[in-house]
């Protein structure tokens, strides 16, 4: 049986509802906190690729509303060197300072407006 499935029986999250897409299953998860791409993969039950293209989705369409999708960028586990200017969700595979190919997944997480 599945994490997700044990969660639902054991009552911590009821299960989503029959009319719920999966960008909306996304915005309920990422009300709880910053997740990995490979987080929600797991937690929504879909490949990591299509996370990707989901939230590129949800952050135009919250762009028109009170929230905004929250990206922490990803960082370089050798250097530390943190890719701010990035506009790509997807994580970077090497760091321009060292060339090291360790690196941290960005996070994702959606926030009021301020």
């Amino acid at each position: 049986m599945s994490g997700r499935k044990d969660e639902y029986l054991s009552g911590l999250r009821p299960p989503p509802l029959a009319h719920d897409t999966i960008r909306h299953e996304l915005l309920v998860e990422l009300e709880d906190g910053p997740l990995s791409a490979h987080e929600l993969s797991g937690r929504i039950g879909i490949p990591e690729k299509d996370v990707y293209e989901h939230l590129t989705h949800i952050r135009a369409t919250l762009h028109r509303s009170e929230r905004h999708l929250v990206v922490q960028p990803a960082e370089c586990a050798k250097c530390g060197f943190i890719f701010h200017k990035r506009e790509r969700l997807k994580k970077p595979s090497k760091c321009p300072v060292c060339r090291g190919e360790s690196i941290h997944e960005p996070l994702f997480s959606v926030a009021e407006e301020k």
